[in-house]
């Protein structure tokens, strides 16, 4: 008998041992992301189709954050509250510079302005207006989202480039998305450069020209982009291939012809809005560009960079070569092609 008790209890610490000696499951890498439009930025929707990504849930999930623009998001990065940030070429230019922020990366295409068959930001005039060409703007009021920006940058190398500096030919005001068209058509403002879907809406209401775009003055713009550290993807790279592959999977499901009406419908449930007001130009020519496989235009980005260090807006030259790690998504394509 005491031999038996002697090995029943030996096979107990046998199975407690083993309960506690087993590696667990990791846990899924949890992925905080900061995102300031849609649709511009699918950010807050691309991973509303559950049943089309292949690794959420198992190596990594995702937690979405709002931010009004792209500024804020460089002191999340910088905080280590925020891992991926969605920062527009202005934004990460400035973070690298004023913020010493040195290990930034590039990762990857959230979306890009100004390429061929595709929509690119306006700057819209009263359709009554006496303006017929840029000349005509000098000693006008011009309306901005935010000084600085990508929109802003924009509009100030295209009135540099006809010969008008702002302050002295010029006056420039800040005003938010929403509010643009009220401004121009209240007579506050003489021209407003504007984004999807504003000026969708503002043509569509009619009373509206556009006197030029950011093609016009910058070319294919980089104009939004993932950005993390260096560090993080150096400790979570196998799952940051992972999370990839399935933006790379859900970016070409919501640019596929035959989901769009789905697609559409996400976004305006998200929005709180009817899908008419997306059916004319979502996910067409006349949206931004989305890259399938995620990957950014580098070249367009220097180019971007070279521009707001011309405008006296960034006082250092950056490589944007050197800022990027396009690896991650480069690795994630072999998979999907």
């Amino acid at each position: 008998m005491a031999a038996c008790r002697a090995f029943a209890a030996a096979l107990a610490l046998l199975v407690i041992a083993g309960a506690f000696g087993q590696p667990r499951a990791a846990e899924p890498l949890k992925l905080r992301i900061g995102w300031a439009v849609i649709p511009g930025q699918l950010t807050a929707v691309l991973f509303e189709k559950k049943d089309i990504l292949r690794h959420y849930g198992k190596s990594y999930t995702v937690e979405t954050q709002h931010f009004r623009g792209s500024t804020p998001q460089i002191t999340g990065l910088a905080s280590g509250d925020l891992d991926i940030a969605s920062l527009a070429f202005s934004s990460f230019g400035l973070a690298i510079q004023n913020a010493k922020m040195d290990d930034l990366r590039v990762v990857a295409d959230l979306y890009q302005d100004g390429v061929p068959d595709h929509y690119s930001s306006e700057y819209l005039i009263r359709a009554d207006s006496r303006i017929d060409k840029i000349e005509d703007l000098k000693g006008r009021v011009l309306a901005s989202n935010g000084l600085g920006g990508a929109i802003d940058m924009a509009m100030r190398k295209m009135l540099r480039d006809h010969g008008l500096e702002v302050n002295r030919d010029y006056q420039i005001v800040e005003i938010e998305f929403p509010n643009m068209m009220a401004a121009l058509d209240e007579k506050k403002v003489d021209l407003a450069g504007m984004v999807t879907p504003f000026s969708i809406i503002a043509h569509e209401r009619g009373g509206h020209r556009t006197l030029f775009t950011v093609e016009d003055a910058m070319g294919p713009t980089q104009l939004t982009m993932f950005v993390m550290r260096a560090s993080f993807i150096a400790a979570h790279r196998p799952a940051l291939v992972d999370f990839f592959e399935d933006v790379q999977r859900a970016t070409r499901w919501f640019l596929d012809p035959k989901d769009r009406d789905e697609a559409i419908g996400i976004i305006a449930r998200f929005m709180k809005k009817p899908p008419s007001e997306f059916s004319s130009w979502l996910f067409t020519e006349r949206d931004y560009y989305h890259d399938p496989d995620a990957r950014p235009n580098l070249a367009a980005l220097q180019r971007n960079l070279d521009v707001q260090q011309e405008l006296g807006l960034l006082k250092i030259h950056v490589d944007a070569k050197h800022y990027a790690d396009l690896s991650l998504v480069d690795d994630a394509a072999k998979r999907s092609h």
